[in-house]
């Protein structure tokens, strides 16, 4: 394999955001149903408000899951079509399932970049 094959230019992490908000996602449906912004909330305060996904990151990504039946959601007052609410579908499991074996190793490979940045500049 050529050294150009095997470059990897991504810095620091190797996970594109669209693909841990995506996962972030499905973790979060799999354990209950949320709204848009509820999502953001609970990602945000897991993130220990050090970051958060915008809006407009939030929610091409809810509808482009559901078009993919990942997820499925509903409106909490259909005429007002102000809050929807979104649960993981049987076939959205299985895909969260298979995305997060496949993303271990870069979030993994994202850590030791990471500490050894930190370890190497500030002791």
């Amino acid at each position: 394999m050529s050294t150009k094959a095997t470059r990897n230019r991504q810095f620091p992490s190797k996970i594109s955001t669209t693909q841990f908000v995506k996962l972030y996602i499905l973790y979060l449906l799999s354990q209950k149903s949320y709204y848009g912004n509820a999502l953001i909330e609970e990602i945000k305060s897991r993130m220990d408000y050090k970051w958060e996904p915008s809006p407009g990151m939030m929610y091409p990504l809810l509808r482009e899951l559901e078009s993919h039946n990942y997820i499925k959601g509903w409106w909490e007052e259909p005429n007002k079509r102000s809050v929807r609410h979104y649960q993981i579908t049987d076939e959205g499991l299985a895909h969260y399932r298979n995305i997060k074996k496949i993303y271990r190793n870069a979030f993994e490979d994202s850590m030791i970049i990471i500490k050894n940045t930190l370890k190497d500049i500030y002791g």
